[in-house]
């Protein structure tokens, strides 16, 4: 059985109050597929900062599986044409 190794890496940043994420795979054959996210600070959240992070980047993953799916999916059509109705 051959094993695949697909790479994700996330990115965060903070502007103000913002917090942005960027979540990168990149595939075998050096293909990349990107997904954002964006959280925003509550004042409550002080006694965790993590949260904007964790949010952020769950939203990002998030976005990286829809648009996976897609790509996913557009292979697909290429391969066996649209779906006739």
């Amino acid at each position: 059985m051959e094993a695949k190794q697909w790479t994700v890496q996330i990115y965060i940043s903070e502007e103000g109050d913002s917090t942005h994420a960027r979540a990168v795979l990149t595939t075998r054959d050096t293909s990349t597929v990107t997904g954002r996210g964006m959280a925003r600070r509550n004042p409550i959240d002080r006694p965790v900062p993590e949260i904007g992070d964790e949010l952020a980047v769950s939203r990002a993953l998030e976005d990286l599986a829809i648009r996976l799916h897609e790509v996913a999916a557009d292979d697909i059509v290429m391969l066996t044409g649209p779906v006739q109705a």
